[in-house]
């Protein structure tokens, strides 16, 4: 867990997140749809689990735009760590669900057997939370059921700092197949220009 800590009095942002951090809820949510019509062929054509793909896809994004790794720890500080993982929820087949702490590794494989063998502990176990819980994540859930066009995560107050993103269902538009994606963040930290670099890296990622 490589993380640095960020100098406040001498960080552009200062004023921002001075600001944005006395908020009771500081973090705004954003909605929109991205093109996964080659990463669904992809999923089919190897047998290969579509979230999987697109969460690998979702994390690479996430850990190439450096305002997604920074989190506020317990003593006030912002930090940027040098990797993200992914806590996913994982739906059981008696339809409930426990978190998740995928290790993300740039190589597919290796993240892709990460994140069966969390899916494997959450379906022999009962608990909600895993055995390792730490900022250097971000949290994540799918709605297969659901092409939604707004979505509200529930946030732990002022010091919670962690990205939060949804997954909607997949629809066909026009031959394509489309996902929408809410994130939400905290405003101390990101702005509407870092979600946009992201939305850029994760549709890039989405491509390959």
């Amino acid at each position: 867990m490589n993380k640095s800590r960020v100098d406040i009095a001498n960080w552009n942002r200062k004023e921002h997140f001075e600001f944005f951090n006395t908020f009771h809820d500081p973090y705004f949510g954003v909605t929109f749809k991205v093109d996964v019509t080659k990463m669904y062929a992809k999923s089919k054509s190897n047998a290969v689990s579509f979230f999987a793909l697109y969460l690998h896809a979702c994390t690479k994004a996430i850990n190439s735009v450096e305002n997604l790794r920074y989190r506020i720890d317990s003593e006030s500080n912002v930090v940027c760590f040098d990797k993200i993982h992914a806590s996913a929820t994982i739906l059981r087949p008696d339809n409930t669900f426990g978190f998740s702490f995928i290790d993300f590794e740039q190589d597919f494989e290796r993240f892709n057997k990460n994140y069966e063998a969390e899916k494997s502990r959450i379906f022999n176990s009962s608990h909600l939370f895993p055995p390792k819980n730490s900022l250097d994540c971000f949290h994540c859930s799918a709605l297969p059921w659901v092409n939604f066009t707004g979505h509200k995560e529930p946030c732990n107050g002022v010091k919670d700092s962690v990205p939060k993103i949804a997954f909607s269902k997949t629809e066909v538009i026009k031959d394509k197949q489309m996902i929408n994606i809410a994130i939400s963040v905290n405003h101390a930290l990101v702005d509407g220009y870092h979600i946009g670099l992201f939305l850029e890296k994760f549709q890039y990622f989405l491509n390959q």
